[in-house]
């Protein structure tokens, strides 16, 4: 899958590299932006409930 996607960006070896590099700074934006956001009230990392045996 991945080779596919190198083959499928345009230009040199270099500009390649430069776009993928800037589509996974996008995911990762877009993820610190709305899906954690968004999530986070489902999972109990915040849980301060400490339970004993």
């Amino acid at each position: 899958m991945y080779a596919a996607l190198w083959r499928a960006l345009p230009g040199p070896v270099w500009v390649r590299l430069l776009l993928v590099l800037l589509a996974l700074a996008a995911v990762v934006v877009v993820c610190f932006t709305w899906v954690f956001p968004q999530i986070a009230p489902l999972l109990p990392l915040n849980d301060p409930d400490v339970r004993g045996p």
